[in-house]
């Protein structure tokens, strides 16, 4: 199989059947072979309904319904389980992704020898209003510094294309969908390209991802994946050094307080004892809360993403290319 189409999606019942008859135009005109997985994640509107029909109508149709919404990196997650085409193309439903990109990404990902390729989207101004775009510049520079992939102006574009094996072996959790490029350098698939890419205004409903919260909340997403890439087998190599340089800071603090003490002593001179001095409970603090830092690191050794459970998601039903589903 050439290509598969995975669609997250929650909440587009009007976009779809427009979306598939896109892809399906583009597929056919292009001699691809394909398969789309629609993924319904907890949309209360009549998405998974219009995803049945489609599957009935068409053997290239697969879907996934989630009980309730679990966000898009696990839509995606389940999405690339089930993916099986050579390239693997993920696109929002809501028709601002143009299916007419895909054979460019396609022979960028087969032609060019890219790993991953993702859009750049044009035009953002059509649409988008300020309390999204400005965000997303502040964003995207934010994740080229930490990231080091300086070559991307927009991680977040839901428009990407992916060699299988990229899709196969990355772990998208959380809310980790917008760092997918750097989940793939972090797993070695380091050749990751751009392609500009037409942005069309919504034409259904409104956009789900709006204001400076995503700002907010991919910033520490980001700074836990730069820890974990960085340190997410050696949390001791953090926590220990930081530990232990505290601990023997209030140490050296308490030894000070003593040295002082019996200097005073042995000239006779009258001086307080060290427990009322504000300066013995700082250095004894620095002392526990090092100790603490360093068992941290310990037991983070112990447990360095070890959970059984990240990515247990409870899928109600799964489509099949023939149309049948599974409970």
């Amino acid at each position: 199989m050439d290509i598969t189409v995975v669609v997250p999606l929650f909440n587009e019942d009007e976009s779809l059947p427009e979306l598939y008859a896109w892809i399906e135009r583009v597929m056919k005109a292009h001699g691809f072979s394909y398969e789309v997985i629609f993924v319904n994640d907890g949309s209360t509107d009549r998405s998974w309904e219009v995803i049945e029909t489609l599957s009935q109508q068409h053997d290239c149709v697969k879907g996934i319904k989630f009980r309730r919404n679990y966000g898009k990196s696990p839509a995606l997650y389940c999405g690339f389980k089930e993916a099986q085409g050579d390239v693997v193309i993920t696109m929002d439903a809501d028709l601002q992704d143009s299916p007419d990109e895909i054979p460019a990404l396609y022979d960028m990902i087969t032609k060019d020898g890219y790993d991953l390729v993702s859009g750049y989207k044009q035009n953002r101004k059509q649409g988008d209003p300020l309390s999204k775009t400005i965000p997303t510049k502040l964003f995207n520079a934010t994740a080229r510094k930490v990231s080091g992939i300086h070559n991307l102006h927009d991680f977040n574009c839901g428009l990407k294309a992916y060699r299988l094996e990229v899709v196969k072996n990355i772990e998208v959790y959380g809310e980790m969908h917008r760092y997918i490029p750097y989940l793939a350098k972090n797993a070695g698939f380091d050749k990751i390209g751009e392609k500009p890419v037409h942005h069309q205004a919504r034409k259904f409903g409104k956009s789900k991802f709006m204001g400076w919260n995503r700002f907010f909340n991919g910033y520490l997403d980001l700074m836990t994946l730069w820890f974990l890439s960085n340190f997410g087998k050696k949390p001791m190599h953090v926590f220990g050094f930081l530990g232990t340089m505290v601990f023997l800071l209030g140490f050296a603090a308490v030894v000070a307080l003593g040295a002082d003490k019996l200097w005073c002593l042995s000239h006779g001179i009258q001086q307080r004892l060290i427990t009322d001095s504000p300066y013995f409970f700082i250095a004894l603090t620095m002392m526990v809360i090092g100790t603490q830092l360093f068992l941290t690191g310990f037991i983070g050794d112990l447990v360095s993403r070890t959970s059984a459970s990240r990515n247990d998601y409870q899928i109600e039903k799964t489509l099949r290319c023939n149309g049948g589903s599974e409970n």
